[in-house]
């Protein structure tokens, strides 16, 4: 079963139970995936929905940072709900000590030495990494380690 199958099929079962906070979540990520579709006349495949599914948690965890920012306790919530009901879907991401351990392997692949690799470090590991680890997470281990 396809990944965008999943999806449907767990708002279906939200509906069902009457979850509404879990089927209006699952409701705007099958929304996401099929603006998408329809802009641009596509089938999606589980990459893309996966890649779907990390840019909406980019949004939520940025929405929520500022709702906590702000005071607004309610929003904050209802966004790391939503996150949490996301992350289901995302391959599990990588410990702080996988992370570094493949970085380190890249920067020897690519033979970085410096702070002036960085990017050939980044331009490995974000292929390499994309769907197991966020590309913050990526360039701060990378610095770290290059330095």
């Amino acid at each position: 079963m396809s990944l965008k199958e999943t999806i449907k099929k767990d708002m279906i079962t939200a509906m069902k139970a009457k979850d509404n906070k879990k089927r209006d979540a699952l409701r705007m990520l099958s929304a996401a995936m099929k603006q998408i579709e329809v802009d641009e006349r596509v089938e999606l495949d589980d990459p893309a929905v996966s890649k779907i599914i990390q840019k909406q948690v980019k949004q939520r965890v940025d929405a929520a940072e500022q709702y906590k920012e702000a005071g607004r306790e309610d929003l904050y919530e209802i966004e790391m709900f939503e996150i949490s009901c996301f992350e289901v879907y995302l391959p599990k991401q990588l410990s702080d000590e996988e992370l570094a351990l493949a970085i380190k392997n890249i920067i020897a692949q690519v033979g970085a030495e410096s702070m002036k690799d960085i990017g050939k470090v980044m331009g490995s590991a974000s292929k390499a990494l994309s769907g197991t680890a966020d590309g913050k997470r990526i360039n701060a281990c990378a610095k770290e380690l290059l330095s």
